[in-house]
């Protein structure tokens, strides 16, 4: 498991006046103002955060340091990241994306069906995006209690029992 977690990115300035756009990427989406300070992921620059409103796609919000439109726009892109510590744990049967992303994922009998190199949320249930053995092309996993019925971070692996024809 990873030491520091993304919990959200600034999608560029908002206004003049120093403000950014804010994705969060927490449950509860301006809960990422309660994890704060919040770091790059060097750790090089630390910031407090204040939301100021909910916007389309995001939140505005105001970051300590940042005073202008130039200084706003100048972050866009940066991730933010909190040490693991400083979030709740979780309940057994949920995960962080983080400590999913680089496990092994293997069928029912053993079979090796690839890495998970992304969780990807479409609105209703989440995807693992898997790197499949001998594939070009991602395979996209239902992350269902029935396709997904084992995640066992201590080992490092998620066992899966995959719809028929998904990695034909």
């Amino acid at each position: 498991m990873s030491e520091k977690v993304c919990v959200g990115a600034i999608a560029g300035s908002f206004g003049v006046r120093g403000e950014v756009r804010l994705k969060s990427f927490t449950a509860i989406p301006e809960d990422i103002a309660i994890y704060a300070p919040l770091e790059t992921e060097d750790g090089k620059h630390s910031y407090t955060v204040k939301i100021t409103r909910q916007i389309k796609n995001g939140l505005a919000a105001r970051l300590s340091g940042v005073s202008n439109k130039e200084a706003a726009d100048a972050l866009r892109g940066t991730q933010l990241y909190v040490p693991r510590e400083r979030l709740p744990s979780l309940p057994d049967d949920e995960f962080y994306h983080a400590d999913l992303i680089g496990l092994e994922v293997t069928d029912t009998g053993g079979t090796p069906l690839g890495k998970v190199m992304a969780v990807i949320n479409n609105g209703a249930d989440d995807l693992l995006e898997l790197r499949a053995p001998g594939q070009k092309q991602t395979v996209l996993l239902p992350f269902t209690k029935a396709v997904v019925p084992t995640v066992d971070l201590a080992q490092g692996r998620i066992v899966a029992d995959p719809p028929e024809g998904l990695f034909s």
